[in-house]
């Protein structure tokens, strides 16, 4: 066992159910996620030409991949800051470099180790018993951070569906509503999270770089297709679909997203009328750049990310 896994903070070990009850529940809830991740596979494998999917891959353009995934790395980069920020609303200080490594490890073990303690977990886990602070605080600081970039893909969501929309009444008043809602976001975070108000204002607009990095990422992976059969229309759908795909890859029902997104990118082709081999080329090729991004946090495994009682 990694060492970052030894003494556990009792408040983690502590639980009225057996430790066999526990480790069944976990077993279940890893096989669920295989589950719903191979019908979601299966049912999109019965929809295209996996063939053509890989030969769109192995002909693509390699330098705008390259650039897909320098964004990846730079977005993920600014997520880990704004997690700094709730940490430091808190009074839990870390260096810009000991939280990157962190939260590096946390993407790796979300990504990799799904049925047990995952990167979340582990980051108020280690933070908990470093720095001294209260688990409640620590689970709301993660929390947030997740809350902050759903809602920059739901502002950037509204804005391309106004792109593409033909119901323009509709869509203008989508984008109308973003306003009111930011401010009952507000209003949510200083009434039940009062500690985080003073990081709202920056934590949105990182929240919504984060998003606006991801989608300059699909949109290097839209031109990486060959040019022959390049996305040269309806990049606005596609990028509108994205961003849908990424919020429903959020929900903990499947291997990092693996299977749902490419479900949404099939639905969303046959409902714009797209290309489903470059949909689900899209989409299998963001998997890929965050599994090659997230299994740099393999080094942090066994290396202390931050200093121990510092």
């Amino acid at each position: 066992m990694p060492q970052q896994f030894k003494n556990i903070p009792a408040s983690f070990k502590a639980s009225p159910q057996p430790l066999s009850s526990r480790r069944g529940a976990q077993a279940l809830k890893l096989f669920i996620k295989l589950a719903v991740t191979a019908v979601c596979l299966w049912y999109v494998s019965k929809k295209i030409d996996w063939a053509l999917t890989w030969q769109l891959l192995t002909q693509s353009n390699k330098w705008w991949l390259l650039a897909a995934v320098v964004l990846f790395i730079l977005s993920k980069i600014v997520s880990s800051v704004r997690l700094n920020i709730f940490f430091k609303s808190i009074g839990v200080h870390l260096s810009d470099i000991s939280n990157l490594k962190l939260y590096w490890l946390g993407m790796f073990y979300n990504l990799f180790l799904p049925g047990g303690i995952g990167g979340d977990a582990y980051k108020v886990i280690l933070l908990n018993r470093n720095k001294k602070q209260s688990v409640k605080l620590l689970s709301a600081s993660v929390l947030l951070d997740r809350v902050s970039g759903v809602v920059g893909l739901a502002i950037l969501a509204a804005i391309y569906f106004a792109l593409i929309s033909a119901q323009k009444s509709y869509s203008t008043s989508l984008l109308a509503a973003i306003i009111p809602a930011l401010v009952v976001y507000y209003f949510f975070i200083k009434k039940i999270f009062p500690s985080f108000i003073s990081a709202f204002t920056t934590t949105l607009l990182l929240g919504l770089l984060v998003q606006a990095l991801q989608v300059l990422c699909a949109y290097c992976i839209m031109a990486s297709i060959p040019i022959a059969i390049g996305i040269t229309e309806h990049q606005s759908a596609y990028i509108f679909i994205f961003l849908l795909s990424s919020i429903v890859a959020i929900l903990p029902f499947t291997i990092g997203g693996l299977g749902a997104r490419e479900v949404v990118f099939l639905w969303g082709s046959n409902l714009f009328f797209l290309d489903k081999q470059q949909s689900i080329y899209i989409s299998i090729l963001f998997y890929l750049i965050t599994v090659l991004v997230s299994f740099a946090g393999v080094r942090w495994v066994y290396k202390k990310p931050i200093p121990t009682n510092v």
